[in-house]
């Protein structure tokens, strides 16, 4: 894999984006901001899935005001996400935002840009810039006759200068498209144009297995190149289904610490029991564990060792019975009934073990 591209870092609460190794995750609410009680369960969700900075949609003055409590609450730094109305983002820095998400070409004149940019310098918050290919500006359109990566370019220069002459610097840029090609494309003028840290995502991807399809596309062929500081997996439907997909990206990369790893191979008329179930089981149960580790699950003890034995543990199913190895090597049988708890016993004892 290439090395990461270097870009300025920024910091947003206390998650540094850009100018390291690591790739932050991202996600966004779907709740009313304003219900409290539903914003936090759903943050809290998130946070225990391994999301790092989560997003609040901000359309009224209720919602902006409502950070301040939330922000008791949870732990993850927040991205107040405003459009065309200035005040709401000065009532969401108020409030305790902790990097604001606007384009300041579309929040009113020359004056209330700098309002709002003294109040990010002075509360010391980033600006993400975010472009989408839905709401590209009618000059890119009626230049390039529909929309193009350079389109995205110029509409980012536009707005980037704005800030660059109010001499600020603290940046982030997003450039969000549904369609892979464009997403990859723009991303790779945007690397090669400006050293502010890139914040990866495709908008409009669809339900979690086109998005997670899409996203991978997109994502693996920016990070494979280095390309990329933050990302977010875009579902139509939970926030929650975002998290593990993105950890599985950045994680086929090495760019993701404490995270598990999941092996299992695709079943062929050898295997004699039901994995599915097993698989599902493990999968979720592994989402909520922060530490690197290998678990295998086999669906047959002839290759099964063998195939999985980079895995720190795991099962190689038999008739009526399992085999338990580590490392790839045979350390017991197992009752088919009782493969779930065991498992997960022995994930236990290796993370005491190694921890």
């Amino acid at each position: 894999m290439s090395q990461r591209t270097q870009t300025r870092p920024i910091m947003v609460g206390n998650i540094q984006i850009g100018g390291q190794n690591q790739v932050i995750i991202q996600s966004m609410t779907n709740t009313k901001t304003q219900d409290i009680a539903a914003t936090v369960e759903q943050c809290r969700n998130l946070e225990n899935l391994g999301c790092q900075i989560i997003r609040f949609a901000i359309p009224t003055i209720e919602d902006a005001k409502a950070i301040k409590e939330i922000k008791k609450e949870i732990r993850m730094p927040i991205v107040a996400d405003i459009h065309f109305d200035h005040h709401l983002a000065l009532a969401a820095i108020e409030a305790g935002a902790d990097a604001i998400r606007i384009n300041p070409g579309n929040i009113g004149s020359l004056s209330k840009v700098k309002e709002v940019t003294r109040a990010c310098q002075e509360h010391h918050l980033p600006i993400r810039i975010g472009i989408n290919s839905g709401s590209l500006e009618k000059s890119e359109l009626e230049k390039y006759g529909h929309v193009t990566p350079e389109g995205m370019i110029e509409s980012a220069q536009r707005h980037l200068d704005i800030l660059e002459q109010l001499c600020f610097k603290d940046i982030c840029l997003s450039f969000k498209s549904s369609d892979v090609p464009t997403t990859i494309a723009v991303y790779q003028l945007a690397a090669a144009k400006w050293n502010y840290p890139l914040h990866l995502g495709v908008t409009e991807a669809g339900p979690l297995l086109d998005s997670a399809i899409k996203s991978s596309l997109a994502m693996g062929s920016l990070l494979v190149q280095g390309i990329g500081d933050t990302l977010r997996v875009s579902v139509t439907g939970k926030p929650e289904e975002e998290i593990p997909v993105a950890k599985k990206i950045l994680n086929n990369f090495h760019l993701i610490k404490n995270t598990p790893e999941l092996i299992s191979c695709p079943t062929c008329g050898r295997t004699s029991y039901d994995m599915l179930p097993i698989i599902q089981e493990m999968d979720e149960y592994l989402n909520t564990i922060h530490t690197h580790i290998k678990v295998a699950i086999m669906g047959c003890a002839v290759n099964g060792p063998g195939e999985a034995r980079e895995a720190d543990i795991g099962v190689a199913g038999g008739v009526n019975e399992a085999l338990l190895f580590r490392k790839g090597l045979i350390i017991k049988k197992i009752p088919q009934d009782q493969i779930v708890p065991v498992l997960k016993e022995e994930i236990n004892n290796y993370l005491k073990q190694n921890n």
